[in-house]
């Protein structure tokens, strides 16, 4: 048996334990992929930053969202001990409460408050600071959208939700260059020239049956896409239909339920993240609400037809509310996958009155999977200040 200690960025939210700092944490994680174990052996305060909810790392730039109103990008040097730096000054998104960054050429950013999409050519380094007037430096473009939905409290504008470049979807990338956006607020799956001018307007791909709101995506190896909704609780697939002018487009030709475990009383169920295995036979999403992960099975359509999800399991994930999570690399040959859960709100139901309100009963949770079933089993957790994001180093 093999163990090697691995390091896992946390993006958080505002929490009143470290006498309310806000920022982002490294935890180090003690695992055995191949046999399936693992144990947290601590975490510390790496950097502060505003509401860093959604973390990238590109080389040894770590770049942090900070979801707030007027929201912004940060840029981290992460040095050979671990530690990080601030690269540069923050910027501007000129959007509002952003919530997801990746990088992709430039640092792409989605802004949930009003739905416009952000990109930033870094500096060689990777450094955002904006260029002074007049002179060279990074260059910041916007593109906005318009639009709502039927679910007045949630859909009452555009909310970009998730940015995936097409670069990074595997079998699903045309070659363009092009990112899909995810539109919570208007039903609808964008699609963005990160280089084109500021201002530029982005393409509706696909639209979602009314009140679906979009939150995640991910590439299945055919080339179809499953997007989870956050107000209806399900997977919609998503197949690719190339025009005469060659343009893409994707038709929802498919829906499955996200979970069958019942929602709290008085509340419901609201999916947050999605991801496929590696080996693309699984897909995995996190429901708050029932605080499950919930495994399908990827079953490949017949003559390279539509994918079908068959529901396999939902487990609990040991915490409350879990935001978002990563499944981490292992060996192709293992009987089951590590995946590291965020768990963003404190636990009720470990409220005790004798201790301070300070103290964080939010977590990590570390889960195996089995390949088998999808069952999971909790193999252990950190109490970790409201954790929304996890990127292994």
């Amino acid at each position: 048996m093999t163990s090697a200690t691995r390091a896992l960025w946390i993006g958080t939210y505002p929490h009143p334990a470290n006498g309310g700092a806000e920022g982002v944490w490294r935890v180090g994680l003690d695992v055995d992929a191949a046999a399936g174990t693992g144990s947290f052996v601590g975490g510390v305060l790496a950097a502060e930053s505003p509401s860093p909810s959604f973390l990238a790392l590109d080389g040894d730039t770590l770049y942090a969202v900070g979801e707030t109103e007027a929201g912004s990008v940060s840029p981290f040097a992460v040095g050979p001990d671990g530690g990080l730096a601030p690269r540069g000054e923050r910027v501007a998104t000129g959007g509002s409460y952003p919530c997801h960054v990746v990088v992709s050429g430039d640092v792409l950013v989605a802004n949930y408050g009003d739905g416009v999409l952000t990109a930033v050519a870094p500096a060689a380094d990777g450094s955002l600071d904006p260029a002074p007037s007049g002179g060279a430096g990074v260059t910041v473009r916007h593109q906005g959208h318009a639009g709502t939905g039927p679910v007045t409290d949630r859909q009452e504008g555009p909310h970009a939700h998730f940015v995936a470049p097409l670069a990074h979807l595997g079998a699903a990338d045309d070659g363009s260059g092009d990112v899909l956006v995810v539109d919570l607020g208007t039903d609808e799956l964008r699609r963005h020239d990160p280089a084109a001018p500021d201002g530029s307007a982005p393409r509706v791909v696909a639209t979602f049956p009314p009140g679906t709101g979009p939150r995640h995506l991910a590439a299945l190896p055919s080339g179809h896409l499953v997007v989870v909704g956050e107000l209806d609780p399900a997977l919609f697939v998503l197949a690719p239909v190339d025009g005469p002018d060659g343009a893409r487009t994707y038709d929802v030709v498919a829906r499955h339920d996200v979970t069958h475990a019942a929602a709290p009383a008085g509340g419901g169920n609201y999916p947050s993240h999605v991801a496929v295995t590696a080996d693309g036979s699984r897909v995995l999403v996190a429901v708050r609400g029932a605080d499950v992960l919930a495994v399908h099975a990827v079953e490949p359509g017949s003559d390279g037809g539509v994918p079908a999800l068959r529901h396999l399991a939902d487990s609990p994930v040991g915490g409350a509310w879990p935001r978002h999570f990563a499944v981490l690399a292992a060996p192709e040959e293992t009987l089951h996958d590590l995946v590291v859960v965020a768990n963003q709100n404190d636990d009720p139901l470990l409220g005790r009155s004798d201790v301070e309100a300070a103290e964080p009963t939010s977590n990590l949770a570390l889960l195996r999977v089995r390949r088998s079933d999808g069952a999971a089993h909790v193999l252990d957790v950190l109490a970790l200040p409201a954790p929304a994001c996890v990127v292994e180093a």
